[in-house]
């Protein structure tokens, strides 16, 4: 694993980073099937995103900043979030994480550095599952979720196309160990008669 870079700065997102983010996010749109979006999104239109992750809660937007720039210029190195990850209220102590970085900055340790951030965070929340969902191939993706404790449950195949081809997605789920929820018990499943 590379060395974590302890000088940089991890905080909860903020507007003034919506610029940046946008940058980040619409680079995995354009050159990379990381993300199925396939069309740039502008940071007007990324607002509604940032604004449903508040600084607390278990939907997080934390990101992490470049210790080289200024204090009141810091450059956004990348960022990771706790997302809602089904809109029906029976999965709402299940999220959905992700991280994304700039180009440049991948195999530093940026990515490791916020998701420990974020799963601390979590700890705090009544938050029982994680799952990411992972476009293959994606060894290095794969690799930092199976560090956290990530598991592979499944794949979806040739599930999406961009840039004139499938691909499949794999989802990873991590059991969360929170200190405020209720201790979850197996009971028996119920089923009708």
């Amino acid at each position: 694993m590379p060395q974590i870079p302890t000088e940089v700065q991890v905080r909860p997102g903020v507007e003034a980073d919506l610029h940046s983010l946008t940058d980040i996010y619409n680079h995995y749109v354009r050159e990379t099937a990381l993300t199925f979006d396939t069309a740039a999104i502008s940071p007007e239109d990324r607002l509604p995103w940032l604004r449903s992750h508040p600084e607390d809660g278990p939907h997080r937007l934390l990101v992490a900043l470049d210790p080289a720039t200024p204090d009141n210029a810091r450059h956004v190195l990348g960022y990771a979030t706790s997302s809602p990850y089904r809109p029906k209220a029976a999965y709402s102590t299940s999220v959905e994480v992700s991280v994304y970085l700039a180009p440049g900055v991948t195999g530093r340790g940026v990515g490791t550095l916020l998701y420990k951030a974020l799963f601390e965070a979590l700890a705090d929340e009544d938050i029982h599952r994680a799952y990411a969902a992972i476009a293959q191939p994606n060894e290095p993706s794969v690799r930092l979720h199976e560090a956290f404790g990530f598991r592979h449950v499944g794949t979806y195949t040739e599930v999406g196309r961009k840039f004139g081809r499938y691909w499949d997605v794999s989802w990873y789920e991590k059991p969360l160990l929170s200190r405020t929820a209720p201790s979850a018990s197996p009971g028996p499943s119920r089923s009708r008669r």
